[in-house]
């Protein structure tokens, strides 16, 4: 069977994941993975850029092209280190960093960087890039592009199911029993994104291990209530939306607006926010869910999976149990969507990003 390799690096901006997979028709095999944190200085020009510092033309095309190197440079070291051929590798399938998305704007736009020519250079594997715009472009959300994934290796007859990921934002996929039902799946809101970012601001760690500094206090009730008063939380799906919104900005201008409050109980109220609006959209739009399956790095959260068990009446676990380590879960995807475009299918699911129909998505770069 063919290898493929996926490249992930979220919202969070922690770190970038790869993976090798062999694609197998009934459930996707993990050969070798890799967890690279960004280099420090790298990290924060993304950042900046993502929260929406100018850039000049030439420090943009560089930075696209450092990106590109990095992740080149993540994927070599991931296949020596266990001693895999590069040429066992069908292709990349690379998510990209995301810097821009906003699907609700007049012309819809989204961007993830990192330049795939070099990547498929420097490793001397075909590389797929670029999956969210052509979704955007037959008028979808260009996001969540997961559930499609979740459908073909999750989805069961006996249950209605909902995969549930924790990355920096929180999104859902609804998977009925009913085969004759659609796959539904949208952003919820924030999931770790504030959370760590708020951590970092007052205790200098990348995040909250294990929920420990937020489970020190409860939450604030009325901030709580101000927070869930966004109207993005109210909106229908098809939805989506990404650190360039739901920002330490929009966290600081939710928190002039009312009262001043220990840094602890912003934090136990960020966790809250987390909860409660997953929680609300779970009962509202799969209210017949029999299990819940979590992944993403909010997973390893077992505050935050324990107040979400205390909201819903239903039980959750993780993906680790239906043979997919919540970890790598997304990479994983990036390896299905590209052997799909290599193979002229569809990657995409109209029923959750709005789309007017099925489209390839990925550009190509042959090696």
């Amino acid at each position: 069977m063919p290898l493929f390799v996926g490249v992930m690096s979220g919202t969070s901006m922690d770190a970038v994941d790869a993976v090798v997979v062999e694609l197998t028709e009934t459930a996707p095999r993990l050969i070798a993975q890799s967890h690279c944190d960004w280099p420090t200085t790298l990290r924060e020009r993304l950042q900046a850029l993502a929260a929406g510092s100018p850039i000049e033309a030439k420090a943009f095309a560089l930075l696209d092209r450092e990106v590109g190197e990095f992740f080149a440079r993540v994927v070599c070291g991931m296949l020596q280190a266990h001693s895999i051929d590069p040429a066992r590798i069908e292709a990349i399938g690379c998510h990209g960093q995301t810097v821009a998305h906003a699907p609700e704007d007049r012309f819809a736009s989204t961007l993830q960087i990192g330049d795939a020519n070099v990547l498929a250079e420097n490793t001397g594997i075909t590389a797929v890039n670029d999956f969210r715009r052509r979704d955007m472009a037959a008028g979808g959300q260009g996001a969540p592009l997961a559930p499609a994934f979740h459908a073909a290796i999750l989805r069961d007859a006996s249950e209605d199911r909902v995969v549930l990921n924790l990355g920096g934002i929180a999104n859902v996929t609804l998977l009925p029993a009913d085969r004759g039902l659609p796959v539904v799946g949208f952003d919820t809101g924030p999931a770790n994104c504030l959370m760590d970012g708020w951590i970092g601001r007052w205790q200098g760690l990348p995040f909250d291990r294990d929920g420990e500094w937020a489970a020190s206090t409860q939450p604030d009730t009325e901030l709580l209530a101000h927070l869930r008063a966004d109207p993005y939380f109210a909106k229908p799906p098809p939805k989506s939306t990404g650190t360039q919104y739901f920002s330490a900005r929009w966290l600081e201008k939710k928190l002039s607006e009312t009262r001043q409050r220990p840094a602890a109980g912003v934090q136990s109220t960020l966790l809250a926010l987390t909860c409660g609006t997953v929680a609300d959209a779970i009962r509202e739009h799969a209210p017949a869910t029999g299990r819940i399956l979590v992944c993403g790095g909010g997973a390893y959260n077992g505050h935050l999976i324990q107040q979400l068990g205390e909201r819903l009446d239903v039980p959750i676990e993780s993906t680790a149990g239906y043979g997919v380590d919540p970890e790598w879960m997304e990479a994983m995807a990036f390896a299905w969507l590209a052997e799909r475009a290599l193979d002229g299918l569809p990657g995409n699911l109209p029923s959750v990003t709005g789309a007017i129909g099925p489209r390839i998505l990925g550009a190509v770069h042959p090696a």
